[in-house]
């Protein structure tokens, strides 16, 4: 699949690496969760020029460094002795930055603290002894995301204030997926459109997935999520369970319920056991950032009118389908689960449609505030989406229904 949109974010980039060798040197970090096309950002935005790429893996200091110092010597051209800590390769860079312009990327940065934690106040050391008198373009960028904000953004952290800019890279917009899928099945329906971005989210990998494997039918969708090989059954495991360390069983129950529908704290804890989960849900809401807390609109902050949802669609997705049926993988039964996702998800993505015009419309910039609105007690009536004008004078009113026979609904 070939690189689609990120118009602003090559712009910033290749902005900052042009200040960083006109000026001095520039520390950019690149936050964003797996999948999300990080890596190939900063490798488009770099393009043929020269650069120093190196990938922290969960392995030996002294293997990490002899690996960075083979990329160092093939990139830089020179002579790089032998070196066993990062310190000393993090100095060695800096000290070339004075007589040489480049860009040093180092990926997985979070990774450092299984690695050598002390390599943070080291990268801060000499950064602030080297930054102003070097030409160096230095971009970080990192998967677990409430890793690389206690880094960047914990005051007690050495990193603390050191990023010149600090940019969140985001799923696809939805012209992104509908431009994707012009390019690549032209004849696209309404519905294939919505099931595109209720499975993947518009996580770029995902897209890609069924794109390279020509999936982009309802069926072939569903089949390709659903086989025995695919890499989606474990993604959202892999994903979360990086996030939130060993102790990821409550999270996923939390996690699981409000994917059934439960949302509220008092019906979360009612069916985990009436345990008082408040603390657990603002780490998910606040440091993860996996859920949001949705108020009706027009409500005041501290409303106890509080619904819970599961801000990544594809999180929303592997929760309800493939989590919940976690048995049938256990034993092999993939026609079955292909089944349960046949039968259900017309129903499923009639609550996605929903948010997918919610998103439509932020990315439009008309409006000021965005949202739902309910009763908190009595008939429970309910207005789907309410979008109010940036000049506060007019608002619009959305009754969202999938079927045609419910409501007359226009093209997405």
């Amino acid at each position: 699949m070939k690189f689609y949109n990120r118009r602003e974010e090559l712009a910033q980039l290749k902005d900052i690496k042009e200040r960083a060798f006109n000026d001095h040197s520039k520390l950019t970090v690149l936050t964003g969760r797996r999948r999300v096309g990080k890596t190939l950002l900063i490798l488009k935005a770099l393009g043929k020029e020269p650069f120093i790429y190196l990938f922290v893996g969960r392995k030996n200091e002294a293997d990490l460094c002899s690996g960075y110092i083979e990329e160092i010597a093939q990139k830089l051209n020179i002579f790089v002795p032998p070196m066993n800590r990062f310190v000393d390769v993090f100095r060695f860079l800096m000290e070339q930055g004075i007589t040489r312009k480049f860009s040093l990327v180092i990926d997985e940065f979070q990774e450092f603290m299984n690695v050598n934690e002390s390599v943070y106040s080291d990268i801060q050391n000499y950064w602030d002894q080297y930054r102003t008198r070097t030409n160096i373009n230095f971009v970080v960028s990192g998967s677990i995301y409430s890793l690389m904000v206690k880094i960047f953004q914990d005051k007690k952290e050495p990193l603390f204030g050191r990023a010149d800019a600090t940019m969140r890279v985001r799923p696809f917009t939805t012209e992104v997926l509908k431009e994707i899928m012009h390019d690549h099945k032209p004849n696209f329906t309404n519905d294939e459109l919505l099931v595109l971005y209720t499975f993947t989210g518009g996580v770029p990998k995902y897209v890609e997935l069924l794109v390279d494997n020509k999936a982009l039918t309802i069926p072939k969708m569903i089949r390709q999520i659903c086989q025995s090989d695919s890499p989606f059954l474990g993604e959202g495991r892999n994903l979360l369970i990086e996030e939130f360390g060993k102790k990821y069983g409550n999270y996923f129950s939390i996690l699981s319920a409000i994917s059934s529908g439960i949302n509220t704290q008092s019906e979360i804890e009612s069916i985990l056991g009436d345990k008082s989960l408040g603390g657990q849900l603002n780490k998910l809401e606040t440091v993860y950032e996996v859920v949001t807390k949705q108020r009706p609109i027009f409500s005041k902050e501290g409303t106890q009118t509080v619904r819970y949802e599961i801000s990544d669609n594809f999180l929303r997705f592997w929760f309800r389908y493939i989590e919940r049926n976690r048995p049938l993988i256990e034993i092999g039964n993939f026609i079955g689960l292909m089944k349960i996702v046949e039968n259900d998800y017309t129903t499923y993505s009639g609550k996605t449609l929903e948010l997918y015009y919610k998103q439509k419309l932020q990315e439009s910039f008309e409006y000021r505030a965005i949202g739902s609105w309910w009763e908190a007690k009595g008939a429970q009536n309910e207005v789907d989406i309410i979008a109010i004008s940036l000049d506060n004078k007019s608002a619009l009113v959305v009754e969202v229904k999938r079927q045609k026979k419910e409501f007359q609904t226009s093209g997405i």
